[in-house]
């Protein structure tokens, strides 16, 4: 499993026009699945977001966690995460889960999320998306759980 999580002010997730989730502030998270993963690796995930350090303290420093700013998460699905560009100019996706394992795991995913946090917004599985975002900081990085680890 494969994550980018950026800190963001007012975030917003479009499809076909419609606005299918916000927050006014938090985290985005930009969610992968790779074939092997499991509960375990999702749940180790979900458990881990919120509980993250990086919004600034009054010193700004990253110190802050959710559980200390309050805020929301908005939850992407992004198989793209997993493309492999080191041969060719063709991203090859061979390490992203198939579609129907990736939807169920990411369904999953939220799940364990919103029993984590209390507020998550999504943007929609397999969709075409727009993702409008202030990036803070800019803060932006990159979570890997491997299955199995």
């Amino acid at each position: 499993m494969r994550c980018v999580i950026q800190r963001s002010g007012p975030a917003r997730v479009t499809v076909d026009g419609k606005t299918t989730g916000a927050i006014d502030g938090g985290l985005v998270i930009l969610a992968a699945f790779a074939p092997g993963d499991t509960e375990t690796e999702l749940a180790w995930m979900a458990r881990k977001l919120p509980g993250l350090r990086i919004f600034p303290d009054d010193q700004d420093r990253m110190n802050l966690s959710l559980h200390d700013v309050g805020g929301g998460i908005l939850l992407v699905s992004q198989f793209t995460l997993y493309g492999d560009c080191r041969k060719g100019n063709r991203p090859s996706f061979i390490g992203s889960a198939p579609p129907a394992d990736a939807e169920r795991l990411y369904n999953r995913f939220a799940e364990l999320l919103r029993a984590a946090w209390p507020e998550v917004a999504e943007g929609v599985f397999g969709a075409m998306m727009q993702v409008d975002l202030v990036n803070q900081g800019p803060v932006t990085l990159v979570l890997d759980r491997e299955a199995n680890a």
